[in-house]
């Protein structure tokens, strides 16, 4: 034994990714800094929302960010336009844009991050990722990773009206290895239920086939006959930041299980929401992740807005029987069919380093916790019933001209 052995060390911090009240910490002691105030409601359960700078640049095509050139040199080669975000700015369907955002980091060389878009940003299909100087990897943050961030913006569907502060996407911080293998999902779901029949009555049977898998919805139910939208091409901008604001039908085709005939059939010029069969519960303790793409299941890829935080589906004590996760869905080069039940993704499951001081829902602000096929937050609320028979009675054309990219 050495001369000091009796003394204390500095406690280990646990491994997994970190609850709320350690990013406050993170916060605090200047390892996530900005140059305005970060605000509480930035934070959430087992991550920190970022927000746009002042100005975008246009560019004429994404890169790699990578050790050989910063990004701010990368965007003067392939500059095409600056954009002024202090006002409202158009941000146009196929245009790359890059925007350095109002957060930095400092972070300890035992922790690394992971970035997503918010889930209202991928319900609108527009295409965000993060970029780290050096790092040769979108939306990852390198362990002890000190600099500058920048967001990656494509908007796919819609133009979208951006300004300085707005909130797309989001970053995890972590220590270790945070994901589960199947056996260890396995005890997880024996212990806790993940998984709840579509009703939401009660339990069902997870398949766990490395990480949880996630089948489609394309029957509903007598409650609901809507089981899909289809996203409307050349649709007028949507404000960020009206809520509420705009019609479904202007920007959305609804599906019904009788428009499928059997099936529904993905076209590659498409984006589409759905929704899984299952209602899935995270508990406290954990927080999960929807594989993007995966092979194996089709030529098709779901959900890259796909972080879960804990408490989805789940409460404070499990009270809520489970969320719908509703997929965003584009597929690749061929047309693809898809059909009820199939299995469109799976689920990774993420361990916590402790659990967070507040939880996914309604008491902090949550969007989606109890939904089913749900729109962005954007988009006024209008009955299924409605939106069907709208639809059935009307086949009218969009007028408004397209905005396209220069």
């Amino acid at each position: 034994m050495g001369l000091f052995s009796h003394m204390a060390g500095p406690e280990r911090r646990k491994e997994g990714i970190l609850p709320s009240q350690e990013i406050r910490e993170l916060i605090r002691s200047g390892k996530i800094r900005a140059r305005v105030e970060i605000s509480d409601d930035q934070i959430q359960p087992a991550s920190i929302d970022l927000r746009l700078g002042n100005a975008a640049y246009q560019v004429r095509a994404s890169f790699l960010p990578s050790v050989k050139s910063l990004i701010s040199a990368r965007i003067r080669e392939l500059l095409h336009k600056e954009i002024d975000l202090s006002q409202p700015a158009l941000l146009s369907p196929g245009c790359v844009f890059i925007v350095p955002l109002i957060e930095n980091l400092a972070l300890p060389s035992d922790m690394s991050g992971k970035a997503n878009p918010k889930s209202t940003t991928g319900r609108l299909d527009i295409f965000t990722r993060l970029m780290t100087e050096g790092a040769g990897t979108f939306e990852v943050v390198p362990e002890g990773y000190s600099g500058d961030l920048y967001v990656e913006i494509v908007p796919r569907t819609f133009p979208v009206i951006v300004r300085a502060g707005m909130k797309l996407n989001q970053v995890r911080f972590f220590r270790g290895n945070p994901q589960f293998d199947d056996e260890k999902l396995r005890r997880l779901a024996h212990k806790g239920q993940l998984v709840y029949a579509e009703n939401g009555d009660g339990p069902t049977k997870p398949v766990i086939r490395e990480g949880l898998r996630v089948s489609i919805d394309l029957q509903g139910d007598e409650r609901e006959s809507i089981v899909a939208y289809r996203a409307k091409k050349q649709c007028s901008p949507i404000d960020l930041a009206r809520i509420g604001a705009y019609d479904v039908a202007e920007f959305w085709d609804p599906l019904q299980t009788r428009d499928l005939k059997g099936g529904l059939v993905l076209d590659p010029s498409d984006f589409y929401l759905l929704a899984s069969k299952e209602r899935v519960g995270v508990p406290p303790e954990y927080a999960a992740e929807m594989e993007q793409y995966d092979p194996s299941i089709g030529e098709f890829s779901v959900h890259y807005a796909g972080f879960f935080d804990p408490g989805f589906g789940y409460g404070k004590s499990g009270e809520i029987k489970g969320t719908k996760a509703v997929l965003e869905v584009r597929a690749h080069e061929v047309p693809i069919l898809l059909e009820d039940r199939q299995e469109v993704g799976r689920l990774m499951y993420l361990k916590m380093a402790a659990h967070p001081d507040k939880l996914y829902g309604q008491g902090i602000g949550s969007s989606y916790q109890q939904q089913g096929l749900a729109l962005s937050k954007q988009f006024k609320t209008t009955s299924k019933t409605e939106l069907a028979a709208h639809h059935t009675s009307t086949h009218s054309q969009d007028t408004t001209p397209p905005v396209t990219c220069p």
